[in-house]
């Protein structure tokens, strides 16, 4: 009973606390539901604000944009003007340029026709042309390529020229100012040797003493010296005659002692003979050693130095050979300092080309040959060597320094006043150098003028025309060069001359 009680009580107690809940969650929830409508109603009251702005916003936007398509239209609207302006000028260009191509194409067969015509005005022209000249049209071909041709050749002759004409003038330019320079650098001094020498004596009467009795005086001077002695009615003066410089040079030292001292006889002469040639002998060495240091090369064997010393004693045409030597020495130097080249090399193969000179009447051969077989045996460098060898073109030039050697040789050699040619030799040089020049087909005349340095040859005309002069003078020149041995330069001037004669009656 108390248990169903209890059980009753509690299901009361839970109606009891149910409704009590209920009570409390209706007045919460009418309270929620008045502060939600009061909230709606707020919410409605903004929210018509709101609209009411976003209704202004969106009008005055469309304000704007209207306006701003109002503009977008006025430019759409002037680009479509436009554009059919420049359509109607170019259907305008269009129907103009067919105009012109139906122009052209009508001009085109104006010009076609008019071509047309042109050839068969060409075709009978050539036809008239034929009979007139008599020549079918391989004739007149060969005939006009003749003339091209010959007018060909006058181009390429004057072309030619020209060439040759600048190339000439520079050259030509550049070694006179090198030469020019070299030889304004060099003054030396210039002694010439002929075939006797002047002893001069106190008195006529000791004319008589060198003769002796019955001559044996003279006769054992000229036996011991192998020398003439020639007396004759000059006054207080004789004269040894030899074509040895060197004997005749120890022979004037003898004389001029045996006249000084006075006492002359065979004995005494070859006493005094003796004296002479050790004091020739010792001159020589000397010479030999003055020309070296005057020249500026150090370094020579005693035995090239008296091979040199004994050029003083030697002429050729008249031409000292040491001077010689000295100055083409100093000449290659100045021109090897000009050019770039080695100048040692250039001055000692200068001043030991002609050393085979020196002993060439007792050695036979070629002087530039023994003078290169007397450096090679006492060993000289062998770029010297072959400058010497070289500079009369014996063997190839092969070094700036054998040219050297070689142009200062030929300026020392052909220098005014330098040389001296025997009267035979000059002539015999003249006629060899015509004999040349007439040797060549064409040639009418020739004639060696200006002392041999110019040859002038007058061609034949019919034969030689203007081009082939060019080439008759370039092959006469390499002629003269090979066969001929000359001092300086020599002139080939070809004349081809073509005479028109008529006589009026």
């Amino acid at each position: 009973m108390e248990i169903i009680l209890t059980i009753a009580a509690f299901i009361v107690g839970v109606g009891i606390g149910f409704l009590a809940l209920k009570y409390l969650f209706g007045q919460k929830i009418d309270s929620a539901k008045g502060k939600a409508d009061k909230i709606v109603a707020d919410a409605r009251s903004e929210g018509k604000e709101i609209l009411i702005v976003a209704k202004d916003e969106a009008l005055r936007e469309k304000e704007a944009v209207k306006k701003e398509f109002a503009v977008k239209e006025k430019e759409v609207v002037e680009l479509e003007r436009s554009l059919r302006g420049r359509e109607v000028s170019l259907d305008r260009k269009f129907d103009q340029l067919e105009l012109e191509r139906k122009n052209l194409v009508k001009k085109g067969d104006e010009v076609e026709n008019l071509k047309q015509s042109l050839r068969d005005l060409r075709i009978k022209q050539e036809e008239s042309l034929e009979r007139i000249a008599k020549m079918d049209r391989e004739q007149a071909k060969e005939v006009l390529l003749g003339l091209v041709e010959k007018e060909g050749k006058d181009e390429l002759l004057r072309k030619i020229k020209e060439i040759n004409s600048t190339i000439k003038e520079e050259a030509d330019s550049r070694a006179r100012m090198v030469i020019a320079t070299a030889i304004q650098r060099l003054a030396p001094d210039f002694s010439a040797e002929t075939t006797i020498s002047a002893v001069a004596i106190p008195s006529d009467e000791m004319k008589g003493r060198i003769i002796g009795r019955e001559g044996r005086n003279i006769q054992s001077f000229e036996k011991v010296t192998g020398v003439d002695l020639i007396i004759d009615d000059t006054p207080e003066m004789v004269v040894l005659s030899s074509f040895d410089p060197l004997r005749r040079a120890i022979a004037k030292v003898s004389l001029e002692k045996l006249v000084a001292d006075g006492r002359i006889n065979p004995t005494r002469i070859e006493e005094v003979y003796d004296k002479a040639k050790k004091e020739v002998a010792e001159d020589i060495r000397k010479a030999g050693e003055e020309a070296a240091y005057e020249v500026g090369v150090a370094g020579l064997s005693p035995e090239v130095i008296k091979i040199l010393g004994r050029l003083k004693y030697r002429t050729s045409y008249g031409q000292n050979q040491l001077r010689h030597s000295i100055e083409v020495s100093l000449i290659s130097g100045l021109l090897a300092e000009e050019l770039g080249a080695d100048v040692k090399i250039a001055k000692t193969a200068g001043l030991l080309h002609d050393l085979g000179k020196a002993v060439d009447q007792d050695v036979p051969g070629n002087h530039a040959v023994i003078s290169a077989d007397i450096a090679r045996k006492y060993k000289i460098d062998p770029r010297i060597i072959h400058a010497i060898e070289a500079h009369h073109e014996d063997i190839a030039i092969e070094s700036v320094e054998a040219a050297i050697v070689q142009a200062a040789d030929a300026i020392s050699s052909a220098r005014p006043g330098a040389r001296r040619e025997s009267l035979d030799t000059y002539i015999k040089r003249l006629k060899d150098l015509e004999n040349i020049a007439s040797g060549f087909d064409g040639v009418e005349k020739s004639f060696a003028i200006q002392a041999g340095r110019e040859v002038r040859v007058i061609v034949i005309p019919e034969e030689i025309d203007d081009l082939a002069t060019e080439k008759l003078s370039k092959e006469i020149a390499k002629k003269i060069e090979s066969e001929m041995q000359y001092p300086g330069t020599i002139k080939v001037n070809v004349i081809r001359e073509v005479r028109a004669q008529e006589i009026a009656k």
